[in-house]
């Protein structure tokens, strides 16, 4: 995939869009010089090049009960490595996988899940990660607390 170029511009309405979610086009505007339809043209083609994907809301994970983050490292057997898809498209089914992440190296994926609790995660390991076809291993890291967790990329 060829990087698409953006110009300083570009690269200051992509900052404030990341650091501040929810800022409009008229208040980019002002920030950096230019007009409201100047700006809005110009997010409106990040858009359109697939810069700018989504505008998520950022929801505090604690403050509605999602205590534990779990990242957990999947080893496929060498049969289920050939339905690598298979195993992709059953964990995006799973609304407690929030990142799934296929690796170089000694394991093929690492997931980042979140549930209430170590309980709630024990029957989702037991009855739902574990049965998937073709796991060989799975090795469980508990988040204990978050020392940096961003979305705004360094632009």
């Amino acid at each position: 995939m060829q990087p698409v170029h953006i110009d300083s511009v570009d690269r200051r309405i992509l900052h404030l869009l990341q650091t501040e979610p929810g800022i409009n086009a008229a208040a980019v505007g002002e920030r950096i010089g230019l007009s409201q339809s100047a700006v809005w043209r110009r997010m409106q083609g990040l858009r359109e090049e697939g810069i700018i994907r989504e505008q998520p809301v950022k929801i505090d994970r604690e403050k509605i009960g999602l205590n534990t983050m779990v990242f957990a490292h999947v080893k496929l057997t060498s049969h289920g490595r050939s339905n690598l898809a298979a195993f992709a498209e059953t964990v995006r089914s799973y609304p407690q996988v929030l990142d799934c992440y296929v690796l170089l190296g000694n394991v093929d994926f690492l997931l980042r899940i979140v549930t209430e609790d170590i309980k709630a995660y024990e029957q989702f390991f037991f009855e739902k990660l574990s049965q998937l076809p073709g796991i060989q291993e799975i090795n469980s890291s508990i988040a204990l607390s978050e020392i940096k967790h961003s979305t705004v990329l360094p632009i």
